[in-house]
């Protein structure tokens, strides 16, 4: 061939790279910005796990709950069907229609009921504190009697870093006592503005306080049905405890709600993911806030200056929790307070509630065949409700789980399971 007709590769290449930007020069800069919005709303879209198109395409005909039970589970068969709530469909809020929407919502912008609690100071065996936070139904209703001293009371305990005032202990409480029982928020030690009055402070496994208080209100209030809510880390201290005292316990019925049932699989779920890190931070900071406030406790009883370094949970359970409560490590402390494995020796009727795209508590855990073999248990999930939120309705004023655990205890106090027990 004639070298005259021979273009050299690189100079081929330029001229052809010249004609593409020539191209795409002639296309409107508006279509590029489409494109780019485009393009950020995808990522925006996938990262926030939102499900408004999927719900938009059903008709927005929301989700069955999914119920795990033993085939031979009296608490199902009795009171678990007659339930409507558990036996029909989860309605998101539109616009809340995001697993972290959901969650950001109830911590940040969520208008709980108004109310106000009695407070009743609780002294333990070893000089500790617990701020019980009452909210009795003569205080939202009229139709129930003050001095009716058989009126059911449920135990409420809050998760990790929440106290009486966190919003989802307020719609919780409102929602109990307006129906008619009075509700007791039993706040872990250090919490609900009262000071860590002796060397114990409390952690994911520790289940004495729940255990006293109950007792203590069995005694004084004998003719009162006890139940017990337990909300995120809240939930696993009540099954453990539920667990660990089998038979022998004064309570008549339990709610689990976003637990995390086992703590080893938590811990590496928080530190895996890229959303689970930020919430992770979050945590570990509420938990700082929670040690300052606390100064004098944890810098006698802990490692100050590795708490004040703490980035992460676990980096605040090693310099704090694990020290206080005397555990050898983290994972052992993960191990022996995990809640999972005292699913098997609950002996009480518990509803066990969790999302399957809850950001914090992973499902991974959840303790799915041990559940499903225990006759006691009731295990519902549904696909969207983020942690602790499930709000409903257009403008996200109720939340799903405190309609459902109240329609359950309710037909459960009703129900000839109960007369049975009486």
């Amino acid at each position: 061939m004639d070298e005259r007709f021979c273009i050299p590769d690189s100079a081929s290449s330029s001229s052809a790279y010249w004609l593409l930007l020539q191209v795409l020069s002639l296309i409107p800069l508006c279509h590029y910005l489409l494109l780019a919005a485009f393009i950020f709303f995808s990522v925006l879209y996938n990262f926030l796990e939102l499900h408004f198109f999927q719900d938009l395409f059903s008709g927005f005909a929301g989700s069955p709950v999914l119920l795990s039970y033993n085939s031979s589970s009296q608490i199902y068969h009795d009171v678990v069907s007659k339930c409507e709530v558990l036996r029909g469909r989860y309605f998101a809020t539109p616009w809340l229609c995001s697993p972290h929407l959901q969650t950001l919502f109830l911590n940040y912008f969520g208008t709980p009921p108004l109310l106000k609690y009695t407070r009743e100071l609780f002294r333990t065996a070893d000089a500790g504190t617990i701020a019980l936070d009452w909210l009795f139904s003569s205080h939202v209703s009229d139709n129930v009697d003050y001095e009716d001293e058989s009126v059911p009371i449920v135990v409420v305990i809050p998760g990790l870093t929440s106290d009486s005032s966190s919003q989802y202990i307020k719609h919780l409480a409102y929602h109990t006592a307006k129906r008619g029982w009075n509700v007791v928020v039993c706040n872990h030690r250090g919490f609900g503005g009262v000071s860590i009055t002796s060397d114990i402070s409390y952690n994911a496994g520790w289940t004495e306080d729940v255990r006293t208080v109950v007792n203590y209100l069995h005694k004084e209030r004998s003719k009162a049905p006890l139940f017990v809510v337990g909300t995120s880390i809240g939930a696993n201290i009540l099954v453990k405890y539920l667990g660990e005292d089998g038979e022998n316990i004064p309570v008549a019925g339990a709610v689990a709600v976003c637990s995390p049932w086992d703590l080893l699989i938590e811990d590496r779920y928080l530190r895996r993911g890229r959303v689970q890190k930020i919430y992770d931070k979050a945590l570990a900071f509420g938990l700082k806030d929670y040690a300052k406030l606390h100064r004098s406790h944890f810098s006698r009883n802990a490692n100050w200056e590795g708490i004040e370094k703490s980035l992460s949970v676990r980096d605040f359970d090693d310099h704090a929790t694990r020290v206080v409560g005397k555990y050898e490590s983290v994972d052992t402390y993960y191990r022996r307070c995990s809640s999972s494995t005292y699913v098997h020796s609950v002996s009480v009727p518990l509803l066990c509630i969790s999302a399957l795209d809850d950001p914090i508590c992973t499902t991974e855990a959840i303790p799915w065949d041990e559940c499903k073999a225990n006759k006691n248990i009731v295990l519902a999930t549904l696909k969207h409700g983020g942690h602790l939120a499930f709000f409903e309705g257009l403008t996200a004023s109720r939340l799903w789980w405190v309609r459902a655990l109240n329609e359950f205890l309710g037909v459960l106090h009703s129900s000839n399971y109960m007369q049975g027990e009486r």
